[in-house]
């Protein structure tokens, strides 16, 4: 069974591979409590086993050469959550940086976050820096977190920094455009999604990435977060590869 698996996932990965990726992809990694549920288990146990998925995500990205992936990790709706899970999901975090450093700097990848990461506990915060410091180098595929992250959040927070850079005597309100927006948000210097995933069969995009995902083309999967691996990875770009991107134009 796992030689077919393997068989399936290597065809899979050669067929996607032999057509134009996506250059930017974004996941809402959604469905752990769900999974954990269908198992008796505690939600908590959702989002361990939710670690392995972010594994082969952001694997079979840098084998293929997408050049970006961003994971919607945590937002700032979430602090609503259980004070136990909330604390669960941050150990899970530090967790992970640390068992998966090593990983990202031998295959060249570059991490990030983006979201208002400044409000994170310190012993967070600390880890977050040291994996961007320790990774700053790398050229490969950059991987990026959204963490403590809404996109009207990041709206509004573009907002106030456009109106700081008013205040200055040389400023031409005439120069505003989108592309000169765009370099006030989180996201400046990363190109927009060309695809976003969302598991768990939930038709919404749940205040992420509004600005930036205009003309995303989206893919939606029934599978739980923690049962998504490389193969469902794969399916999700082949879909991507059979459409057609008319932004707003028509085909002749």
């Amino acid at each position: 069974m796992t030689k077919k698996i393997n068989e399936k996932e290597q065809y899979l990965k050669e067929l996607v591979g032999s057509k134009p990726l996506p250059k930017h992809i974004a996941i809402i990694m959604d469905g752990n409590g769900r999974w954990a549920k269908t198992r008796n288990l505690p939600r908590v146990e959702g989002h361990r086993a939710g670690i392995e998925s972010v594994r082969a995500s952001v694997e079979g990205c840098a084998e293929l050469g997408v050049e970006y992936l961003t994971l919607f990790a945590f937002s700032t709706e979430n602090w609503k959550r259980p004070k136990r899970e909330i604390s669960t999901l941050m150990s899970l975090l530090k967790l992970y940086i640390e068992k998966e450093l090593r990983m990202l700097i031998k295959k060249n990848i570059k991490f990030s976050t983006i979201g208002r990461t400044y409000e994170l506990q310190e012993s967070v915060k600390k880890r977050l820096e040291n994996a961007m410091e320790k990774t700053a180098h790398c050229t490969g595929l950059h991987f990026i977190v959204a963490l403590n992250y809404s996109g009207r959040a990041e709206i509004v927070d573009t907002i106030k920094k456009l109106l700081i850079e008013s205040q200055k005597s040389s400023f031409d309100i005439h120069k505003i455009n989108e592309d000169y927006v765009s370099n006030y948000l989180y996201t400046a210097n990363m190109p927009d999604p060309d695809l976003l995933i969302r598991t768990s069969g939930e038709f919404r995009i749940s205040n992420f990435m509004l600005w930036q995902l205009a003309y995303s083309e989206i893919y939606i999967t029934d599978v739980f977060w923690p049962d998504f691996d490389k193969k469902h990875l794969y399916q999700a770009i082949l879909d991507f590869q059979k459409r057609e991107r008319r932004y707003g134009g028509i085909t002749e």
